[in-house]
């Protein structure tokens, strides 16, 4: 049994989705033929996504239920829409593609999954679903893509996924990339197989074995058919019929000779090579996208970079615009060949026009980012590079769906980019290996490529500097003027980029045997994505100046302790080579010591491997066993360790987020809410988790301070308020960023379960509880706040103050099984700000009061404007007589309105006394006409509405002598009106 903590200690923790709303790369869609306005998108990496409002939104339906985020293709069951099949393994296979893990199957519209087998079919091309019997499923199974294995090829299930056979098989090397039924006749299968195999220094895209398979016994047995088609290097293809003309098929075919677009007449009897143009075969172990009309035969789309449209069989095709290149996938509604849905490396996109105009992909949280970098803003940025889009910049309390949260960087769609440590307005970036500069306040990046020869299209091995696409850099924590960037050398620059000195030898491995151009032995793609023996992370020790850890994308660990002068390879000797070094973490806490995250996943091993060392590399430990909580077949990219507590470690893997307590003795799932999805980073920022992944964008864990109190040996029996932390009063979110208090509790109170905040002098400032239903008060995010957020007639009603910080509902206090957390928002009962300060929050749950000290800081963009924290108590005690001020008044005009009412119709003695109180009444009441003179209430409200309650400022001195005129005619209306209805 390994020790860890228990997860219920974990409860009231969330993540929190930052953005931003700019979709990613979707590889696999479908529809519904008669629920014409619901689609299914898998995006690449990030999970299995629904609309039913034809692309207007779109909600996560796997989460929490599929154990990955690697979508290969989704099929709906014609017989019952609620049965869905999903085929994990993106067929997509670029250079992060990530594996996948088999069939999941839900019969219940997607509330529920359940595993349906092939977990080792790697990459899944194509699900098909008989159109009458849904448990009669063919799947295309690539296989492992980074090694050759037995299962891949076409597989039948007739029990609903319970078993599989393997009905169509070449060899361990050749997979099926696609499968289809015949329209309206289940027995005819069509299949492609071919080889396709990746290695981090080449993609192998084709062979002499594979070709066009046709079945006529449901699948059963296959015949190969080589009539009209190529007959020698076969690659890459994808197949398409139509309802329209079921006899017709479509091929769009990758080989070596003879690709192009192919067309049957015959059911694949015989083809014929109809278009031969070179855009609708670019890179085809990435593309080949093909879809028929089912309602006009002749009629069909292709897609690769481009996306086109022919109207005569393929003879000649048309450009058609789509929102994002780099096209995936298409499905058209065999009821309508104008309803469709189509997917890119933007995201997925609806048309009920054909393609003339289409859905958005701003609403699709989906981004696939490269790393993560933050800055020392107050709030903080986050910083990445979201593949084929731009770098972003982005604040850590963005709304999502909000794109003023966020503006473009320098560098490209690989990046990395990263601010400068002390001026934020200067940010580094690279796009493919080339690094740029650039100042937000200009917008231009200046370019001071290393070694400024193009590397596209090389072989590596001519290259003078061996550049990653996503190359390494990496900010001196001593001096920030230092920035080091990684080729096979550790180059270093003083003065951004303008000068680069190169302080090491060739620090990889660099076999001859990968230094090729990759793309073989078809087609030939050299991007700088299969660039091999090259640095890809660099990180110098916060603890020490000059000691700098470097890996490979081929394997060797290096360290120098002399600032670039000599280099030691420190690599471990139980480490097998051709590994990737994905990221490095010096420890904060420990000179000599470093952590490693490899994996070596694209060679075909998917053990995770993490490694720790303390004597500068003599010697390593490797953390993940595979027994030791981290699953044996899961590739690990990221390791951090907390800077707050020694030995608590955060590891992003391949599915997820893992935690260690022990140094990683023992790891646990730290999931939480996050989608199962690949984690490319993580950073520890100001007791913050962030996070960047691959499909879902970026997410925070607000507040890790309950983490640096736990060990596998707590055990809460008993009510236990854990220490907060400190929070600052600000406008910016004040829901994440106020004092974040957490308590546990070992079962749920009978009672209410209430936190006081108390100030210096014991007195509360303000008191929550469980059982009361937080009011609304303040306006959300952009918007009016409080009652008088509608125009109103009432002319004494407060003029409502516009403010964009997210606001809402006060505060709730949860009384959980678990660990609670309450985040307070910095107000007082009178609904007020209050200062910074030393305060107590008190927890009281039944019988047990517990309290625990907690600090109100100042908002550092407020405290750089001039403005003081005396500044603030004074405005604190101003607001709180303002207030005090205006519930006189109201109080008063209440007492007079009762008297008015009582000597409407007065006699004698009263009748004077009713004359009196209408003099008063119309001293404190403004006027009953549009703009009319405002009486002493509306003066009262105007002062204590906005003047001084909506900015943290220097009370001005009108506000304060304003109030005192105000008070001073308030009470001497009030000693009239006790006079003449007595005192209360």
């Amino acid at each position: 049994m390994i020790p860890v903590v228990d997860p219920a200690l974990f409860k009231g923790m969330k993540y929190r989705l930052v953005g931003p709303s700019r979709g990613g790369r979707v590889t696999t869609v479908t529809g519904v033929p008669l629920q014409p306005r619901t689609f299914y998108m898998g995006v690449a990496s990030g999970g299995l996504f629904r609309t039913t409002d034809g692309g207007v939104s779109w909600t996560p339906i796997s989460d929490g239920r599929i154990p990955l985020g690697s979508m290969g293709s989704i099929a709906v069951a014609d017989s019952d829409p609620n049965i869905i099949y999903v085929g994990t393994g993106s067929d997509g296979v670029r250079s992060n593609v990530s594996t996948g893990r088999g069939v999941y199957k839900t019969v219940d519209g997607g509330v529920t999954w359940q595993f349906a087998g092939l977990y080792n079919a790697g990459q899944i091309g194509a699900v098909r679903v008989h159109p009458t019997n849904p448990d009669i499923v063919w799947v295309a199974a690539y296989g492992d893509v980074f090694k050759q294995n037995p299962e891949r090829g076409v597989f039948k299930t007739a029990d609903g996924g319970k078993t599989w056979r393997k009905v169509l098989f070449v060899n361990d090397g050749v997979g099926a990339m696609d499968v289809e039924i015949q329209p309206g006749n289940p027995n005819v299968v069509y299949a492609w197989m071919s080889r396709l195999e990746r290695k981090p220094w080449t993609i192998i895209s084709g062979s002499r074995d594979g070709g066009f398979y046709k079945s006529t016994d449901a699948g059963e047995n296959f015949s190969r058919i080589t009539a009209g088609l190529p007959g020698e290097l076969i690659g890459k293809a994808n197949l398409a019929v139509t309802n329209a003309k079921p006899d017709r098929l479509y091929a769009l075919i990758e080989a070596k000779p003879g690709g192009g677009f192919y067309r049957s007449d015959d059911a694949g009897q015989t083809w014929a090579l109809v278009n031969a143009q070179p855009s609708l075969i670019q890179r085809p172990f990435y593309y080949t996208t093909l879809g028929a009309d089912p309602t006009n035969a002749d009629i069909v789309y292709a897609g690769a970079e481009g996306f086109f449209k022919s109207s005569d069989g393929g003879k000649t095709f048309t450009a058609l615009r789509t929102p994002h290149g780099d096209n995936h996938d298409i499905w058209i509604n065999p009821k309508d060949g104008n309803t469709m849905i189509q997917s890119n490396d933007g995201g997925a996109n609806v048309s009920f026009d054909g393609g003339r105009t289409w859905s958005s992909q701003a609403n699709q949280v989906t981004a696939e980012f490269y790393g993560v970098w933050v800055d020392n803003q107050f709030p903080y940025k986050l910083y990445g590079a979201q593949q084929d889009n731009s770098t972003i910049i982005i604040t850590s309390q963005a709304e999502p769906f909000a794109s003023e949260d966020w503006r473009r960087g320098p560098g490209c769609e690989t990046g990395p980019i990263i601010p400068h440590p002390l001026n934020p307005e200067i940010v580094y970036g690279s796009c493919k290996g080339q690094y740029g500069v650039m100042n937000l306040k200009t917008g231009q990046e200046k370019n001071y490529w290393i070694g400024a020869q193009s590397l596209y299209g090389n072989p590596g091995r001519d290259l003078i500097y061996r550049m990653q696409r996503v190359s390494p850099m990496a900010v001196s924590p001593h001096d920030p003027e230092i920035l080091y960037y990684g080729s096979q050398y550790v180059h270093r620059t003083r003065d951004k980029g303008v000068t680069w000195e190169k302080i090491s030898p060739d620090l990889t491995a660099n076999p001859d045997c990968c230094q090729g151009a990759s793309g073989e032995p078809i087609t030939r793609d050299v991007t700088g994505e299969e660039f091999y023996s090259t640095l890809y992370a660099i990180a110098e020790s916060p603890l020490e100046k000059g000691v700098i850890w470097t890996g490979a994308n081929d394997g060797p660990f290096h360290v120098t302790r002399d600032n670039g002068r000599t280099w030691t390879n420190v690599t471990p000797k139980d480490m097998e080579p051709g590994g990737r070094v994905q990221y490095i973490e010096a420890s904060p806490h420990r000179k000599g010591s470093a952590y490693y995250a490899a994996y070596r996943y694209l060679l075909g091993d998917y053990k995770p491997y993490i490694y720790k060392t303390d004597d500068y590399g003599r010697t390593w430990k490797r953390l993940t066993d595979g027994a030791n909580g981290i699953p044996a077949d899961t590739p690990t990219r990221v390791v951090r360790e907390d800077p707050d507590r020694e030995g608590l470690l955060y590891a992003g893997t391949e599915f997820g987020m893992y935690i260690s307590f022990d140094n990683g003795a023992h790891w646990q799932p730290f999931q939480l809410n996050l989608p199962q999805v690949p984690i490319t980073d993580i950073k520890v920022h100001r007791k913050d988790l962030v996070v960047s992944t691959q499909g879902r964008a970026f997410w925070i864990l607000d507040n890790l301070s309950a983490l640096h109190q736990l060990t596998s040996q707590t055990t809460f029996t008993e009510v236990r308020l854990l220490k907060p932390r400190d929070g600052y009063r600000t406008r910016v979110a004040p829901d994440v960023l106020g004092p974040n208090i957490e308590y546990y509790l070992p079962s749920v109170p009978a009672g209410p379960v209430t936190i006081e905040i108390v100030d210096a002098s014991g007195s509360v400032v303000n008191s929550y509880n469980s059982d009361s239903v937080p009011g609304s008060g303040r306006g959300g995010r952009g918007g009016r706040g409080g009652a008088a957020a509608a125009e109103s007639d009432d002319p004494d009603m407060a003029p409502a103050a516009v403010g964009r910080g997210r606001g809402g509902a006060p505060p709730r206090v949860t009384k959980a099984e678990g660990m609670n957390r309450f985040i307070w928002d910095v107000r007082h009962q009178a609904g007020i700000a209050v200062p910074p300060g030393s305060y107590q929050a008190r927890l009281k749950v039944e019988s047990t009061v517990q309290t625990q000290p907690v600090t109100v800081l100042i908002d550092p963009n407020v405290a750089a404007d001039g403005v003081t924290v005396a500044d603030l108590k004074e405005q604190f005690e101003h607001n709180l007589r303002t207030r005090q001020l205006l519930a006189d008044v109201n109080q008063l005009v209440a007492r007079v309105r009762v008297a008015e009412s009582k000597l409407r119709n007065a006699t004698g003695a009263d009748a004077e006394k009713a004359k009196q109180i209408e003099a008063i009444a119309a001293k404190l009441l403004t006027e009953p006409v549009r703009y009319g003179k405002p009486g002493l209430q509306a003066h009262i409200i105007y002062l204590s509405g906005g003047m001084t309650t909506t900015a943290d400022q220097k009370i001005g001195r009108d506000a304060v002598e304003r109030y005192n005129v105000l008070r001073k005619e308030l009470d001497a209306i009030r000693v009239e009106v006790d006079r003449l209805l007595g005192s209360m």
